[in-house]
């Protein structure tokens, strides 16, 4: 599965090192002439297939360049150390930030038909998954087509979903990963079996967060290095790809001086010395463009309205997108660039890592959401449903932010918030830690209510709407009016039944045993007292994922505008849209970004090894 026969009449790196290889056994004592000339057609062919360097074997620094030391890197050079590669793994940032993104994150991967699935009643299946990821995808950019953009993107996602639902549950629980047992319900969809989202739970978190998914690559790459198979490369910031005669043959670029910057804290950039490195492979793993936000309004599409004039950013600084245009110009074709993930719970923290740092709060399915101006939004813009359509629909109010309105009641068995450093008790794998949810709120939440700039907390909705409007100072919220919405929806909560979408979305969730446990408050009005204080929430437009990028083939090879691959060139993760130039199309089924890295870290990594075969 991971080593796909290539495309036919493409020269393709593992068919040319073959040749070379069947080349080499026929060099022994009494060779004919004619063998000789086989031989020497034979490598003559791979060289302009691409797959033999352009220079001389003794001046090669490694046989494969690895750019980007996060979560697809780290994977990539972990199976090409594996076959037995030399591999150099380049990153312009220290080596505190060793597994890039990945190590922040929350941990949460996309399975399916898993174990942890079958033990809470979940009934998933291949065909309901790729039902899913179809109707989410919306794939409609040249599918049939070679040259279309989503032509490789589809064929990667039907690889990504026969993974999923296959060995990767495995091959993870063999590198020692656990997860979480209850599954969470993570974009919910706009309600069509057809259409956007996941129609069970599929959110598997790791036990130890984004930390233990770094964890068993990291340790493989440190014990290749221990071996002689790795050298590592901090401070290296790659500024151009080397080609020649149309082939990669390295990278060059600054040295950046020393840094003892702690993880995903802006890190120097004076330059202290420059560099070229040369090897027969480069494999581009250097994630998106989030922490650029002007890069990102450079690229937003029409279709999610005017791009946000204030963002918070969900990346360290150095998630600048900068290989992208540096692989561009050595020949690769980026696809889909007006394809990205940002969310729309975002919150300002009150104590950054990063410039502009926001934390996304994973809501509950319970919370009232209204725009800036007090109108509550409806189907499918609920807590936890349509990501993209929401944020459209933020977008067209004219302001950037929105608002959710609450109950400490809701906060406490519904929030949580995104990322490694924000859940202690999963981070640190710590149980008691994990049961003190069931009888209180998360301390991280709580500090985050207390002393986040985005919260207001109040014991009458009077209050309430006084302190949203002196939050924004901008008196957009009428009492009289928000009091009215309140009351209408607490109305639906009497009966059984109800023609309130979101009123229906939370009976739905509390009959699946994993929210009603761990994500969804029993239902109640807002307004009661007994389920008080009211909260508001200030929500911002959160940067996180590029979902468009470099085009590969199956191999992860990067292609060209013609459809051909660059000879010597590879991509891997967030840089090639997770695979393809954009293994999710225009949605995400989420639990899909660090398994899109891994998937893709393997499959080209392997790959990659095979090309350099001798």
């Amino acid at each position: 599965m991971d080593n796909s026969p290539a495309r036919p009449g493409t020269g393709t790196a593992s068919g040319s090192a073959g040749s070379t290889s069947g080349s080499a056994s026929g060099s022994a004592p009494g060779i004919t002439r004619r063998h000789a000339l086989t031989a020497a057609g034979g490598v003559l062919a791979a060289t302009l297939a691409g797959a033999m360097p352009a220079f001389a074997a003794e001046s090669q620094d490694a046989d494969a360049i690895v750019v980007g030391h996060g979560l697809a890197g780290l994977v990539a050079t972990a199976e090409l150390a594996a076959a037995g590669r030399k591999v150099l793994l380049l990153d312009q940032e220290p080596e505190a930030s060793l597994g890039g993104q990945a190590f922040w994150s929350f941990g949460g991967l996309f399975l399916v038909d898993s174990d942890e699935q079958r033990l809470m009643g979940i009934k998933d299946s291949h065909d309901l998954a790729w039902q899913d990821w179809l109707g989410t995808a919306g794939f409609d950019r040249g599918v049939d087509d070679p040259s279309g953009q989503d032509h490789w993107g589809r064929k990667w996602a039907q690889a990504y979903v026969d993974f999923a639902s296959g060995e990767k549950r495995s091959w993870l629980a063999g590198l020692g990963m656990q997860w979480f047992p209850v599954v969470g319900w993570a974009e919910r969809g706009g309600g069509l079996a057809d259409g956007h989202g996941n129609s069970v739970p599929r959110f598997h978190v790791t036990w130890g967060t984004g930390p233990a998914v770094v964890e068993p690559f990291e340790k493989k790459v440190r014990a290749a290095r221990a071996d002689g198979k790795v050298s590592f490369r901090f401070r290296h910031r790659v500024d151009g790809i080397v080609t020649t005669g149309g082939a990669v043959t390295g990278v060059r670029g600054a040295i950046l001086e020393p840094s003892d910057a702690a993880r995903g804290r802006p890190s120097s950039r004076v330059q202290v010395g420059e560099f070229e490195l040369r090897a027969p492979v480069v494999v581009v793993t250097s994630g998106g463009i989030g922490a650029d936000h002007d890069l990102v309004r450079r690229n937003w599409p029409a279709r999610l309205g005017t791009p946000p004039r204030t963002m918070v950013t969900g990346v360290p600084a150095h998630v600048d997108g900068r290989m992208l245009a540096i692989t561009e110009r050595a020949g690769g074709r980026i696809v889909n660039p007006d394809r990205m993930w940002h969310y729309t719970e975002g919150l300002r923290n009150y104590d950054p890592i990063w410039p502009g740092h926001g934390i996304r709060i994973l809501p509950g399915p319970s919370s009232m959401w209204f725009d800036a101006t007090g109108k509550r939004f409806g189907s499918p813009d609920i807590p936890g449903y349509d990501t993209l359509h929401t944020l459209k629909s933020i977008t067209g109010t004219g302001y950037d932010y929105s608002w959710f309105v609450t109950t400490q009641k809701i906060l406490a068995k519904e929030f949580a918030l995104s990322g490694s450093e924000q859940n202690p008790d999963l981070t640190e794998k710590n149980v008691w830690m994990l049961l003190s949810r069931i009888w209180q709120t998360p301390e991280p939440i709580e500090r985050f209510k207390k002393k986040g700039a985005d919260f207001v907390v109040a014991t009458t909705l009077p209050e309430l709407v006084s302190g949203m409007n002196r939050l924004t100072g901008d008196n957009l919220i009428r009492l009289d009016d928000l009091r009215r919405q309140i009351e209408a929806r607490d109305r639906e909560i009497d009966n059984p039944y109800t023609k309130d979408v979101q009123v229906m979305g939370i009976r739905n969730a509390l009959s699946y045993v994993g929210d009603s446990l761990s994500r969804t408050a029993p239902a109640h009005r807002i307004l009661d007292p007994a389920a008080g204080p009211l909260i508001a929430v200030r929500l911002n437009i959160l940067t996180r994922k590029t979902l468009g990028g470099l085009q590969t083939d199956l191999s992860g090879r990067v292609l060209n505008a013609s459809g051909d691959p660059v000879p010597g060139l590879y991509a891997a993760g967030e840089v090639a849209g997770f695979g393809g130039g954009g293994v999710h199309g225009y949605r995400s089924l989420e639990g899909t970004f660090l398994g899109g890295c891994l998937f893709s870290g393997r499959r080209t990594g392997r790959a990659a090894a095979q090309a350099t075969a001798t």
